[in-house]
């Protein structure tokens, strides 16, 4: 299908959070803080009150009335301590956007600043085992012995790869339009990744039953993360429409979306692989260390993947937090698995080199039968058979196994492979559908953030139905509607699609309106490791002469249940691959050191690829059934499309050079110092 809110999109009709018409709206700017860590002296509004347009300043010198519980990154102006340079210690309220920034520049901030510590290292003394990871995993796993399994291994790998701090810029930046009703009710524009989350959150942040705040968000310039949970310009334009009495806009700059809309926390991580002489695995040990700010603990969940990859009678994952002068990281497309499978699998091309095995078969060599850490039963796994389709498509047998021997001219070309996996999840969701006009009105709260969900859902109500796409018109995207869960995590298609399935049923049975809700149908699935498993395949061109990195050919074969629309799909893929060649060659936001904050701050200094670094990238998939999923028989795909792509590619690199890079992104510098 064609995306059925295609036509709004392309003809500029379709209204995101900053551009809802309200009239009498006025406009919040932020001050951030300039030091890392400190306390706020003093904060003198004066200049700024008298300049024209100006209708408040908001600032920690008198804080806003918040609940006692609010989210630390949400609870704006209630503590003077300053937790991370950017966090926002002040705001000005005026006529016009240009007047409240005017004023927000005018506001005088003295700081007592404090020592700061800002940087993750191996040996940082702050290191610590957090209780459990996102989204509420073991921190650590074990089983048999390590140390046994590597003394008795014939091959053994000991590496450590780090991945750097990465940010989600999404194209249209985080923005919300707050305005309040006479009886004291929030409606919120805002640009989110789940309306009914986002309302619990923003009425939670201010003291108030949910059913006295509703969140709209029709349409989402996309997310990637950074929109699944509520941002402070949202808390930000709720506080200065209740100080002045009139709607106000907040639209963040790509500069702040840096600061306060979070990224995904560096990594260093360690990998020890033995395996016997026939490339079996002996032992596997995965240990992350990450970090998180003062104000919240977030543990990213690095390792987790390594727990249901591969056959190893000593297996063991651990992680290791580290909290620091800065913002608190957050969701990042794929989390944990992104930067947890890129050392994984670049770890096990390393060992595949030095046991003199063909990549592809040291994997297929090493296939579970369950799933390895818990002992259940896979719902459907069917890794192997990506790893051979995509050999067969991208004609991998005629690979040369030695590493820098094919040169074209100033180019030393090379291929790599890598692994992709994501959980298949879903959580409960609730849905209504109606007979309307001769056609079936269908509503959920879900969000649409670019991937095409309005049209998956309205394929999805439509076979259920026995009736044309045409029939049916899904509105999603407003806290009113029946409640749902956020896009992300791979679980909007699956969640939003088996209560959307289930409404449908009822309707048919009464006639008119089916209601649903998949709590207790979700809380009744049977124990089993659900997971999307997939095989990615790079090829790459190094110049010797300037180190420089070209990518000509990306394949990426993926086994993830039931495709509910093959363009969706597609695209779903092909960016999520695209995006992993970013983190693979250019993204990476550096960390100031001196000053605390990051450098690289807009699109200009923080690169991601565009369509001249990817000619070819193919992603396709196998026909794989599943009935113990959902009621589609789907897994999602808008997360393993990245999963993998930057192992692929450092692999391939290293075929190339005879060099490994392990330290993300492989820039030309990073190459030209392996090489001489």
């Amino acid at each position: 299908m064609n995306r059925v809110e295609g036509h709004v999109k392309v003809t500029g009709l379709a209204t995101y959070a900053a551009e809802y018409p309200i009239e009498g709206v006025v406009y919040a700017y932020p001050v951030q803080s300039l030091i890392a860590r400190g306390r706020v002296a003093r904060v003198d509004a004066s200049d700024a009150l008298a300049m024209p347009g100006v209708l408040a300043v908001l600032s920690v010198a008198d804080p806003p009335e918040l609940a006692e519980d609010a989210d630390a990154e949400l609870a704006l102006f209630q503590r003077r301590e300053v937790a991370y340079r950017g966090q926002l210690v002040a705001a000005a309220v005026a006529g016009t956007y240009d007047e409240a920034r005017a004023a927000a520049d005018a506001v005088r901030v003295e700081y007592e600043p404090a020592d700061h510590d800002v940087s993750l290292r191996a040996d940082h003394p702050g290191l610590y085992r957090p209780e459990v990871v996102n989204p509420n995993l073991p921190a650590d796993t074990g089983q048999g012995d390590v140390e046994a399994g590597l003394a008795e291994a014939v091959t053994t790998v000991d590496v450590t790869y780090t991945t750097p701090v990465l940010h989600n810029n999404a194209m249209e930046p985080h923005a919300s339009l707050a305005l309040w009703d006479a009886e004291g009710r929030l409606l919120v524009y805002d640009s989110t990744q789940g309306a009914t989350t986002d309302r619990d959150m923003i009425a939670k942040t201010l003291g108030l039953p949910p059913g006295r705040v509703r969140v709209v968000s029709r349409h989402v310039g996309g997310g990637f993360g950074s929109k699944g949970t509520t941002r402070p310009q949202a808390v930000l334009a709720a506080l200065a429409a209740r100080a002045v009495g009139r709607p106000v806009k907040v639209a963040l700059t790509r500069q702040q979306m840096f600061d306060v809309t979070g990224y995904r926390t560096p990594t260093i991580q360690r990998l020890r692989l033995g395996a016997d002489g026939e490339g079996r695995l002996t032992a596997l040990e995965h240990v992350a260390l990450s970090q998180s700010s003062t104000l919240k603990e977030f543990a990213e969940q690095t390792a987790t993947p390594t727990r249901v990859m591969y056959a190893a009678p000593a297996l063991r994952t651990a992680h290791r937090l580290v909290r620091l002068d800065v913002a608190t990281p957050s969701w990042m497309r794929a989390p944990g698995d992104c930067p947890g499978m890129y050392a994984l699998e670049s770890a096990m091309d390393e060992l595949a080199c030095a046991a003199g095995i063909d990549p592809i078969e040291l994997r297929v060599r090493n296939e579970p039968e369950v799933d390895p850490d818990t002992g259940l039963p896979f719902s459907s796994r069917n890794l192997v058979a990506c790893l051979r389709e995509g050999a067969r498509r991208f004609g991998w047998d005629r690979r040369d196994p030695r590493p820098g021997v094919r040169r074209e001219g100033e180019w030393l070309v090379g291929t790599g492979v890598a692994a992709s996996t994501y959980p298949a999840k879903r959580r409960p969701c609730k849905a209504v559908a109606r007979v309307l006009d001769g056609g079936f009105l269908v509503q959920v709260a879900a969000a649409d953030i670019g991937t095409g969900a309005r049209t998956a859902l309205t394929r999805i109500a439509a076979e259920t139905l026995g009736v044309a796409p045409d029939r049916v018109h899904v509105e999603i995207g407003d806290s009113d509607l029946p409640d749902a869960p956020v896009a992300g995590g791979s679980m909007g298609t699956a969640s939003w699609g088996s209560a959307v399935v289930r409404a449908c049923e009822e309707l048919k049975k009464d006639g008119r309106e089916g209601r649903a809700d998949t709590t207790e149908e979700i809380r009744q699935d049977s124990r089993l490791t659900r997971q999307a498993f997939g095989a990615q395949f790079a090829e790459v061109r190094v110049s010797s002469v300037t180190g420089e990195v070209r990518v000509p050919r990306l394949l990426g074969v993926f086994a993830a249940g039931r495709i509910v629309d093959a363009k969706l799909a597609r695209s779903q893929l092909i960016g999520g691959m695209t995006m992993g060649l970013g983190m693979a060659l250019m993204e990476e936001t550096l960390t100031d050191e001196e000053f605390g904050g990051f450098l690289r701050r807009d699109l200009a200094q923080y690169h991601v690829p565009v369509c001249a670094d990817v000619p070819d990238v193919e992603a396709v998939w196998l026909e794989e059934h599943d009935e113990r999923l959902n009621p589609m028989g789907a897994k999602g795909i808008g997360e393993i499309g990245i999963v993998g792509t930057a192992a692929a590619i450092g692999n391939a690199v290293h075929h190339a050079t005879g060099h490994r890079v392990r330290e993300l992104p492989i820039t030309p510098p990073k190459i030209l110092m392996a090489r001489f």
